[in-house]
């Protein structure tokens, strides 16, 4: 997570500064109303502006200390006639990067909820886990409930991937013999592939199209779940306390591992050896990835491998109940 200097300028609604970045350029802007903030991983501590007033922002490294980096700014001048009175104030939030209270701060605040260059989908894919759990109460049931809606709405094309890859099962045996036949020959072997692909009304990159399509959102959930405060310290059930760190037992990360394993054993087998030596691998090299990641996150990759491969397997059955009245 991103640790540093944040504001919003006259070109940027949201515009964001490393240490190094202040201390080789230092912050000067001059906005009406504004902020600036320390960001952390799940809190900010920022000054807030006089909204109505032209505010003067900075961000710069210690001229004393190379440690020490200050953040703040000045409003316009005020001036005291001699006898009245006068009075100059200034607000300064320390918390939670909590999306909804940070909307009503100041605009463009919550954008220090920083969800990268997927912000577009990670921000409604945020409120529809917020909205879940408003109904559910448990933000793990909340992740779970997204996992079925994602899934859901991508029905279709996953429909369309497992249609393509029965087939592509069931004319295995016809490749392999191409394969033992023309296996010293590529370019007639390609040819030949070709004509069985049409033949058999086989599109191979349609086994690929769900996974190309749900990447992004992958991302997208992923930065959703890392920076949302509210997974902080939130417990699901059992041993997962907390679903922004990684599961402490590593079952998740294991049974996440195991479903990819178990779905892989549906799918047909790759063309390519060492295509096939890779995707025996993937579940074993994901597992390792994921036994850091938060559980929230994992959480969902379990979910949807489950989903996907009671899909798989029921759009398997039905192509077989297809074939056997053909």
């Amino acid at each position: 997570p991103f640790l540093g200097a944040a504001t919003t300028t006259s070109e940027e609604n949201f515009f964001k500064m490393s240490f190094e970045d202040m201390s080789k350029t230092p912050l000067a802007e001059k906005i009406q109303g504004g902020w600036i903030a320390m960001v952390q991983h799940h809190f900010i501590s920022a000054w807030i502006g006089n909204q109505t007033e032209t505010n003067n922002y900075f961000a710069k490294q210690s001229a004393a200390n190379a440690n020490e980096y200050f953040l703040g700014y000045t409003g316009p001048q005020v001036v005291v006639a001699a006898g009245q009175q006068g009075s100059i104030t200034a607000d300064f939030y320390v918390g939670p990067k909590e999306v909804y209270r940070l909307q009503e701060i100041a605009p463009y605040l919550d954008l220090t909820v920083d969800y990268g260059i997927l912000w577009w989908l990670a921000k409604p894919l945020y409120s529809l886990m917020h909205f879940i759990h408003s109904l559910v109460g448990n933000w793990g049931l909340a992740i779970i409930g997204l996992t079925i809606v994602v899934k859901g709405i991508f029905l279709w094309p996953s429909a369309m991937s497992y249609r393509s890859m029965a087939v592509m099962k069931r004319v295995a045996p016809k490749m392999q013999g191409l394969k033992d036949s023309y296996g010293d020959n590529p370019t007639k072997l390609r040819e030949e592939m070709f004509k069985l692909y049409q033949k058999e009304g086989v599109n191979p990159m349609l086994g690929c199209l769900p996974m190309l399509l749900q990447a992004p959102v992958f991302i997208a959930l992923y930065w959703a779940l890392m920076e949302s405060f509210e997974l902080r310290q939130a417990p699901f059930y059992l041993w997962i306390q907390d679903l922004s760190m990684k599961d402490p037992l590593f079952i998740l990360p294991l049974l996440m591992g195991f479903t990819m394993w178990l779905q892989q054993k549906l799918n047909p087998p790759a063309a390519d050896p060492m295509q096939q030596k890779i995707f025996q691998w993937m579940p074993i090299v994901f597992t390792a990835m994921f036994l850091f990641f938060p559980a929230g996150l994992v959480l969902y990759m379990l979910v949807n491998n489950i989903i996907s491969m009671t899909h798989q397997y029921y759009v398997y059955k039905q192509m077989d109940k297809k074939y056997q009245n053909a």
